[in-house]
């Protein structure tokens, strides 16, 4: 049986059966804009299906399939942030494992990134079309927002937090943070994920920090796409840094 993961929004436990319902929604969308037909495939088929046509694009195909898409988005963000004047809505979650430790999750997290492992990072949710570490440790991201229309490409510099509103909580000490930039290079948002060990395992503070004129629809749709994606992400660090604690 898979680790019981604990998923909190806004307060409230939220049932693991629950978020994979939100992922199999997810996954039928992907699949629409990436041309791909849907049928009556269970998750796993769905995730592997997905998988499989990402690869088969590849980045290049990504980008060219989404060009339009990226390009309205991209514009639409730039002027939201714009006219957002630097204040921030955020999208917060929280997520307890029973089993693993903060500072491994953040290192196993931080060296899967660093080496592409698209096994991992674009199969965690179905919405991820691309990330990418580039030579310097920016981040390409294509993604679908939570609740969002369309398609998103932005950057993440986890090296830089000069933008982030946010602030770091003193009761969580290890941290996976940067600022969000669009293609131009415009601050656009960022991230600001926390760690701490709690009992035998570690809980997980999600923020992500939005323009404030964001839809509210997307800001809410993103607490279901970080539940998502890291609940996906710990089982994932569990399966390889704690073997057999899945079962």
């Amino acid at each position: 049986m898979a680790i019981d993961l604990e998923i909190f929004i806004e307060g409230q436990r939220i049932a693991s059966d629950q978020v994979e319902n939100w992922e199999r929604r997810s996954a039928a969308k992907a699949l629409r804009k990436l041309g791909v037909p849907s049928g009556n495939q269970d998750l796993e088929q769905l995730r592997q299906q997905l998988l499989d046509r990402k690869h088969a694009l590849g980045h290049g195909g990504i980008r060219a399939l989404l060009r339009r898409e990226l390009a309205l988005s991209d514009l639409v963000a730039r002027l939201v942030a714009r006219l957002s004047r630097g204040r921030r809505r955020y999208s917060v979650i929280e997520i307890f494992s029973p089993v693993g430790n903060a500072e491994a999750f953040a290192n196993w997290f931080e060296e899967v990134a660093r080496l592409n492992r698209e096994d991992v990072m674009i199969a965690a949710l179905p919405e991820h079309y691309l990330i990418a570490t580039d030579a310097v440790g920016r981040q390409e991201v294509i993604e679908t927002n939570g609740g969002a229309p369309m398609a998103a490409r932005f950057f993440v510099d986890y090296t830089d937090l000069s933008s982030l509103v946010s602030e770091a909580d003193p009761d969580y000490p290890i941290q996976v943070a940067g600022v969000a930039r669009a293609p131009n290079g415009a601050a656009i948002g960022g991230v600001r994920h926390q760690f701490r060990n709690e009992g035998t395992g570690f809980r997980a503070k999600l923020t992500v920090e939005f323009p404030s004129l964001i839809m509210p629809s997307v800001v809410a749709g993103h607490r279901w796409h970080l539940a998502c994606e890291f609940s996906n992400w710990i089982r994932a660090a569990i399966a390889e840094l704690h073997p057999g604690s899945t079962m």
